[in-house]
Parts: C-alpha cells; sequence; structure tokens
C-alpha cells in the first residue's frame, strides 16, 4: 500500500471519513486519541473491531473526522469506515469482516414526527369525560 487508503462510514446521523494508512496502530479521532474521545470502553472496543478480525491493528494507522450524531453513532460509524477502508487495502479481508457482520451498514433511524401526533408514534392522551 503506497498511499492512503479512505472510506465513509455512516450511522444514525453521524457522518465519519476515515483514513487508513501504514503505521504502528495509533487511531486517532478528530485529532485526538480514540480512547480520550471514546472514554467508554465499548465504543472502544467498537472502533477496535474490524483491526483484529483480520489481525491487523498493529499494522495500520487510522485518522478519523467524525461529525454528527452521537457517540455511539459515530462509533458505530467509525467501525464500518474502517472495515470499507481495510477492503481498499486487502480484498481478501472480506469473508472475515462479513462473518463478523461489519460490513453491513445498521440502517435504523430516528422515525420523524407525524402531524397530530405528540411524537413519531405516540399520541395525545385522551379524555372521555
Amino acid at each position: 500500500m503506497e498511499k492512503q487508503k479512505n472510506a465513509v462510514g455512516r450511522r444514525k446521523e453521524a457522518v465519519t471519513r476515515v483514513f487508513l494508512s501504514r503505521g504502528d496502530g495509533k487511531i486517532t479521532v478528530n485529532d485526538k486519541d480514540y480512547k480520550q474521545y471514546f472514554s467508554l470502553a465499548y465504543l472502544q472496543n467498537q472502533v477496535e473491531l474490524p483491526l483484529k478480525t483480520v489481525d491487523a491493528a498493529d499494522k495500520f494507522n487510522v485518522k478519523v473526522n467524525a461529525a454528527g450524531g452521537g457517540v455511539k453513532g459515530q462509533a458505530e460509524a467509525v467501525k464500518l469506515g474502517i472495515a470499507r477502508a481495510l477492503l481498499e487495502v486487502n480484498a481478501e479481508y472480506r469473508p472475515a469482516l462479513k462473518a463478523a457482520g461489519l460490513l453491513r451498514r445498521d440502517p435504523r433511524a430516528v422515525e420523524r414526527k407525524k402531524p397530530g401526533r405528540k411524537k413519531a408514534r405516540r399520541s395525545y392522551q385522551f379524555s372521555k369525560r
């Protein structure tokens, strides 16, 4: 890999741009270490998962620009972005990443509010008398 590879990851309202380059395993999100940016352990595990799945945790440096959504949505968007970037590096990673479910974009998003309702589905309270 002579140049860096890049990919986009999305989840809910979060969008992340992931840049993958040869290195020693540093992951930075918005110019901070990912352990500082994602303070919860399970979010850190989400970010590391694609690299651990293909045993490449110490072979690549990952730089991420994350915007929109919340912290969990951003972490899952980073996960998808890293998996897509790894595919650009080596197509042989596909079976392992696919088996782990890392190449599927989670389509769930917030449902819009409907007119005449309090929220998307919640109705106003009915009073019989």
